[in-house]
């Protein structure tokens, strides 16, 4: 689906209002791939703002993961991670924040993280123009 970057936030918004209502055995965990600058990080701002995040929210990249409280049953807490800086083949260990149901995960760069569940959806950003990005949802 090719959209606007004026249409992240709807689109963000529609993303929140689909979220599961009940808890599963683990977090919801979705991947965001796409080049620099395609609009993860962005899209992970609307969904936060979105979900009530009064914090400004910016790419964990130097830190991996930020932590913001939400109140969107059955999820306590957006975990918004960015695994662009992880090696080939290394990992950090995210296992705390994948193994709490009440967990709503975001993973930038989820191809860099080799224990990324494959089960889990992913959304592909890609650059059409300065102010167009196609956004296509795998699993």
């Amino acid at each position: 689906m090719e959209v606007g970057i004026s249409f992240l936030p709807r689109f963000a918004k529609d993303f929140v209002s689909a979220l599961p209502q009940k808890a599963a055995e683990r977090a919801y965990i979705v991947g965001l791939a796409g080049e620099l600058g395609a609009g993860k990080t962005t899209f992970v701002q609307e969904v936060a703002k979105a979900l009530g995040v009064a914090t400004p929210v910016t790419s964990p990249t130097f830190i991996i993961a930020s932590r913001y409280p939400i109140q969107k049953k059955p999820f306590t807490s957006l975990v918004h991670m960015d695994a662009y800086r992880l090696g080939k083949g290394e990992s950090f260990d995210w296992h705390a924040y994948a193994n709490d149901p009440q967990n709503l995960v975001l993973i930038e760069w989820p191809e860099r993280m080799p224990d990324f569940p494959p089960d889990s959806p992913v959304f592909s950003f890609t650059v059409i123009d300065e102010t167009t990005r196609d956004i296509k949802t795998h699993g």
